[in-house]
């Protein structure tokens, strides 16, 4: 019984003295879980975006009705529960055995809401044509031109771009061959540095101004390009503007395509099974002779979305839509690159409409 007391009595003082480590360790467990749990939380609502974004190229593909829904707030809960024991027990003959234990737990209870985008203001910025303000803001800020004024305008002048892509499917091959050369032209003279670009403004007309220096004024490639366009040898400037053109000012006229517009664009290049082309489930594109045409040639070099009957191992994002999985390859840096870009036009001209919709909250199972 003696022997017994004495290790009661010591594990008294060997709890006490575990009780403040317990507990300093319960402070610390918050700490570290924030500072994973936020990247965790950041890199799964990333993902989802992406995969939200394809997922609707890949609608707008098939015709089916695009629909988005925005992650409004996450909410998480940390609950914390420390303990510590000690047992003894007393057999015959035997001396006293002693038991000591302690533990420590975190649950994590995580709510996300959702936000349907709909409503008037929605709508309208989502058929809204793009400000030139938005194409000259991509355009300095490090994309590449080519990139921003294939993707953003349908018409310069009298040079489209396939205007017709900026909505389903077209049975037709659309008119974009010149636009095509023109901007090309355009992003040789950039890469030798040949030309500057900025937001011109003269009274009530904003345009996207290119500025020639005197490496441009040089180049073949800047003849080439005044003389698609339609303007005189020895111009220095090209200015374009979607405002009215009062006679006698040398400006372009041009066209931008609306968000839902530049998003059926580049779902013509989503590569559809051949089952659903042969059964009539995506429309198919014929040139003038009947002869199928290849959408590649006109979005192939901007944004390749690729096909697969399960789930790729190479894809950098990826979604599963009639069977079929849907994707961008990891290596596919051009498509990554527009892709990337699209997710900030969404941001700019649909980011900010305010919903008036029903919320969905719904706990994350852990």
């Amino acid at each position: 019984m003696r022997n017994l007391r004495r290790k009661i009595n010591s594990a008294g003082c060997f709890l006490l003295a575990l009780l403040p480590v317990v507990l300093a360790g319960c402070s610390g467990v918050g700490h570290g879980r924030l500072e994973g749990e936020r990247s965790n939380y950041n890199v799964a609502i990333q993902r989802s975006n992406d995969e939200q974004l394809l997922l609707n190229l890949v609608r707008l593909r098939y015709r089916d009705t695009p629909f988005f829904l925005e992650v409004s707030s996450v909410a998480t809960q940390f609950t914390y529960s420390a303990g510590a024991n000690a047992g003894g027990t007393v057999q015959s003959g035997v001396a006293g055995i002693l038991n000591l234990g302690a533990n420590a737990a975190v649950e994590e209870r995580p709510t996300v809401t959702y936000a349907p985008l709909q409503g008037e203001e929605f709508i309208q910025r989502f058929l809204s044509q793009v400000p030139i303000q938005t194409v000259v803001l991509l355009a300095r800020t490090g994309w590449s031109l080519e990139r921003v004024l294939r993707v953003c305008l349908q018409k310069i002048g009298t040079l489209k771009n396939a205007p017709n892509a900026s909505g389903p499917t077209p049975a037709r091959v659309p008119e974009y061959e010149p636009f095509k050369r023109a901007v090309k032209l355009i992003r040789a003279v950039s890469v030798a540095q040949g030309l500057d670009v900025s937001l011109g403004t003269d009274g009530n007309i904003t345009g996207f101004s290119i500025d020639f220096n005197d490496t441009g004024k040089k180049m073949v490639e800047t003849q080439e390009l005044l003389q698609l366009l339609g303007l005189n040898a020895g111009s220095s400037q090209i200015v374009f503007t979607t405002d009215p053109v009062p006679d006698g000012k040398p400006y372009l006229r041009a066209e931008t395509r609306s968000l839902i517009g530049i998003m059926y664009y580049l779902s013509h290049g989503v590569d559809t099974p051949l089952e659903d082309q042969e059964r009539g489930r995506v429309t198919v594109t014929r040139d003038a002779t009947g002869a199928l045409f290849d959408w590649d040639e006109i979005t192939g070099d901007l944004m390749n979305i690729r096909t697969a009957h399960s789930r790729p191992e190479s894809a950098i994002v990826s979604v599963e839509y009639r069977g079929e999985w849907y994707y961008l390859d990891d290596t596919d840096l051009s498509s990554k690159s527009t892709f990337s870009m699209l997710g900030q036009l969404f941001s700019l001209q649909a980011g900010n409409a305010k919903n008036l919709a029903p919320t969905l909250t719904l706990p994350v199972g852990n």
